[in-house]
């Protein structure tokens, strides 16, 4: 059986990771053998350690656990992995303010890291984001095929700097020459939506005949209809919020936001419930996504509370949501934190419809996950989401950014059942024919042939 090499070069925590471990899991069905080649932080057990997240993988991680302890987290050794998202404090800074001596250090360790995961015996690479790993897969195994994969927040900063970048990006230019150097160096791109196959040859100077759409995809074994109702709902949301705890202030500490059993009353009785699920960044547009809801309850029938699922555990952009719902007066918001992404489908299951603002979402994989589960989403009509949901049949989409739109697409949501589980039930239909992983994994595996061929 051929093997494929998997290069991320981050700990998990976010969409890419989720990729990588349901690709690599389904991708033995289609005829290829994977092993994974990534960042790790924490303790076995912790949800970005890598052992854990890709348990049952053939994982070889890059422990980044001490290097958090240096002051210069990406001078350390091995050094801290840097970031498409300049986020001030961070300890991941923005790849386009990376010199040129910790950018090759950055080279020299991913290119020991790729041997110690057989990359020099494989078939193939398969390389996640634009990053020093294909610099790397550049140099020490030129002969190896590579095969890129594009999850848009890489485009998201080459987009910046071409716009002008900030003067704290001192190595801007640098930086968006490399990553357009290594796009061009892959075989094929794989990226999440139609409108990304339109960007990339442009944003990238990749030829379009290089660039395919290879879309996100759920896990069948956690995403299917079981829904959560009544005294069932109460029960799976008083376990989340009052018993364990993971939702954080400030403070960045699971459980720091607390919850009682009387807090838990606008699940009860003939309540519904809106769920958003995703890390607390900007592109999120949480701040908004509260706004609407305020205004909208206003206008509900009956109660729904909004449930914030995710967030990484001290890691956000702009205000803390706790800070917005109080500035918007918003009532029954809940924060339920960072949860193992194999249990998210509960979540998702113990709520009415998904409900995600983003503008920029290059795919929006929970979308997806929501449809498998028979929870119709609510999302902005832009880029991934746009693509995916069907308006009127499967969901609602809503301009960008258009506060009055989703607040009105919430309402529309709460009051009418029947509309709601209509779209629901086509959401559904939807997801399987077209997002499962299996399937999704049969195609990918079809471009790795097309590469070797």
């Amino acid at each position: 059986m051929p093997r494929v090499v998997m290069g991320l070069l981050f700990f998990p925590r976010g969409g890419s990771a989720q990729v990588v471990r349901y690709l690599s899991r389904s991708l033995p069905g289609a005829g290829w053998e994977s092993r994974i080649a990534c960042g790790s932080l924490g303790a076995r057990g912790e949800h970005s350690h890598a052992g854990t997240f890709f348990a049952g993988l053939d994982v070889h991680p890059l422990d980044y656990t001490r290097s958090l302890e240096a002051d210069d987290p990406v001078a350390a050794d091995p050094p801290f992995h840097p970031s498409y998202e300049d986020r001030p404090g961070a300890p991941d800074r923005v790849f386009a303010s990376v010199a040129e001596p910790e950018y090759e250090r950055l080279v020299d360790t991913w290119a020991r890291q790729l041997e110690r995961a057989g990359a020099g015996d494989a078939d193939l690479l398969h390389l996640h984001h634009l990053t020093p790993i294909n610099e790397a897969a550049e140099r020490a195994f030129p002969d190896v095929p590579r095969v890129g994969h594009i999850h848009g927040t890489e485009l998201a900063m080459v987009r910046a700097i071409d716009a002008g970048a900030p003067a704290e990006w001192s190595h801007a230019e640098a930086w968006a020459e490399r990553m357009r150097r290594w796009a061009r160096s892959c075989e094929r791109l794989l990226v999440l939506s139609p409108v990304g196959v339109e960007l990339v040859p442009g944003v990238l100077g990749v030829e379009p005949e290089r660039v395919v759409w290879s879309p996100n995809g759920f896990e069948p074994e956690y995403f299917e209809p079981r829904r959560k109702r009544g005294e069932e709902r109460v029960a799976h949301w008083t376990r989340w919020l009052v018993e364990d705890p993971q939702g954080w202030d400030a403070t960045g500490e699971p459980g720091s936001v607390r919850y009682s059993e009387q807090e838990m009353a606008p699940f009860a009785g003939d309540s519904r419930a809106l769920v958003f699920s995703g890390r607390f960044t900007a592109l999120k547009r949480i701040p908004l996504l509260i706004a609407a809801y305020a205004r909208a309850s206003e206008r509900f029938e009956r109660r729904a509370p909004l449930v914030l699922l995710g967030g990484f555990p001290g890691e956000f952009e702009g205000p803390h949501p706790l800070e917005v719902i109080e500035q918007a007066d918003a009532r029954d918001v809940f924060l339920a934190g960072w949860r193992p992404h194999d249990e998210l489908g509960e979540g998702l299951n113990a709520g009415d419809a998904l409900v995600l603002a983003s503008t920029h979402e290059e795919f929006g994989q929970v979308v997806v996950e929501a449809m498998a589960c028979g929870i119709p989403p609510i999302a902005a009509n832009a880029h991934g989401p746009g693509e995916i949901v069907d308006d009127g049949r499967t969901g609602w989409l809503f301009a960008p950014d258009d506060e009055h739109e989703l607040a009105n697409a919430l309402v529309e949501a709460v009051n009418d059942d029947a509309e709601r589980e209509r779209r629901g039930a086509a959401a559904l239909e939807e997801a399987r024919a077209h997002y499962s992983w299996p399937a999704i994994a049969k195609d990918v595996a079809d471009v790795y042939e097309t590469v070797l061929a």
